[in-house]
């Protein structure tokens, strides 16, 4: 019987390179040649932003304190699921805010017990409290609600101009009882808005509602993202905030102005909900400081797509961090900036008494921080 031939140097050395070559093949090149294809065959087309709306130089505050979670207590842990957005009744001691599980809650201040208190069935984003004891609700899914004092829960209007409301969102009322609010995106619901932010297109409005006409109106279309809105002390206009293009703005409702449209403040990140506490300051919330990785996709739409399919087919994208709250005067001037680097998705903050209060998207709690103790301190 003939004995098998030993392998030579040179068939070992074959054998080699085209082991090689296959592994070369299967762990590059075919991974890369997929890649390349799920590219080029996604329907995800995004737009080019309006980098001349971004914040051309550093926004900074004379004020910082950099640890706003760190030196904070929770407030209704495990029971606050997302407390997205927060409304003050000085009268009562109580905020209301609305979570994630669909309820609208209150907490009443002086012991930080929180109670049911009216189910919208959707996603309550914006609360403000109404001129007749009832609260305005501006429910992601729903549209834009009015809940009584005995907790009814009634639509008041989820379409302007024919075009229905995927992602109502911020809501505040003048004294006149006239309503304004925002609808994020006519086109993304908010279980997308990650796509919305990365299509670049402008899918989102103010409007109004008139509770004696029953009006829906549009009073600003074409917004990046349109979020948080509040009445100015005065009532002569509105401040809203565009999220993607990290900017408030103001709208003029009274006046030689009204109906016209200015920049109210630049912003060193993603803008959330804007409240007044009533002592000559607006709060508002900043779900992520800027970001290098978001900078540089908000610039190129071909970074956007490759991280809107990851989005899609991979996993979900993660905001950045540093989120917190930004505390501006009547002018529009930086004061004080409250954030801390392990937060994210911070959507709204309020000085009430000596606290600051600050809500979350998916957090289970809100937060509070004694001002007095933890003060915000000079950069220098």
């Amino acid at each position: 019987m003939e004995k098998p031939k030993p392998e030579t140097s040179s068939s070992s050395s074959s054998n080699r390179k085209s082991s090689s070559s296959w592994f070369f093949v299967s762990v590059l090149i075919i991974p890369v040649a997929a890649a390349v294809l799920l590219y080029l065959l996604e329907s995800f087309d995004p737009a080019s932003l309006p980098t001349h709306k971004f914040p051309q130089t550093p926004v900074t505050s004379p004020l910082v304190n950099p640890r706003l979670l760190q030196e904070s207590e929770m407030i209704g842990a495990g029971k606050l699921f997302g407390p997205e957005d927060i409304a003050y009744d000085a009268k009562s001691g109580i905020i209301y805010t609305g979570c994630l599980d669909g309820w609208v809650k209150r907490v009443t201040l002086n012991n930080s017990v929180v109670h049911d208190w009216a189910f919208t069935g959707g996603r309550p984003l914006g609360v403000a409290l109404g001129r007749a004891g009832e609260v305005l609700v501006a429910d992601a899914d729903k549209g834009l609600l009015e809940i009584s004092e005995d907790g009814v829960v009634k639509l008041l209007t989820d379409e302007a101009e024919g075009v229905k409301f995927k992602l109502t969102d911020g809501v505040d009322v003048a004294a006149d009882g006239m309503i304004y609010f925002t609808d994020g995106s006519y086109k993304y619901v908010l279980r997308d808005i990650i796509l919305d932010i990365l299509e670049g297109r402008p899918h989102g409005r103010l409007l109004s509602f008139d509770p004696s006409t029953k009006e829906t109106k549009v009073l600003v279309g074409d917004l990046y993202f349109a979020n948080g809105v509040v009445v100015s002390p005065d009532q002569t206009f509105l401040i809203f905030c565009e999220t993607v293009v990290k900017s408030c703005s103001k709208y003029y409702i009274q006046g030689d102005r009204k109906g016209s449209v200015e920049k109210f403040i630049d912003l060193p990140g993603m803008p959330d909900n804007i409240l007044y506490d009533g002592e000559g300051h607006y709060w508002i919330g900043l779900g992520t400081a800027n970001d290098d990785l978001w900078d540089l996709a908000l610039k190129y739409p071909s970074i956007r797509k490759v991280m809107a399919i990851l989005e899609r087919y991979i996993r979900r994208l993660q905001f950045g961090k540093n989120g917190g709250v930004l505390a501006v005067d009547l002018e529009g001037k930086p004061v004080a900036h409250y954030y801390d680097p392990v937060l994210s998705l911070v959507s709204s903050g309020i000085k009430i008494g000596k606290y600051l209060y600050c809500g979350f998207v998916v957090r289970p709690y809100m937060i509070r921080l004694d001002l007095e103790h933890h003060v915000a301190r000079t950069t220098s």
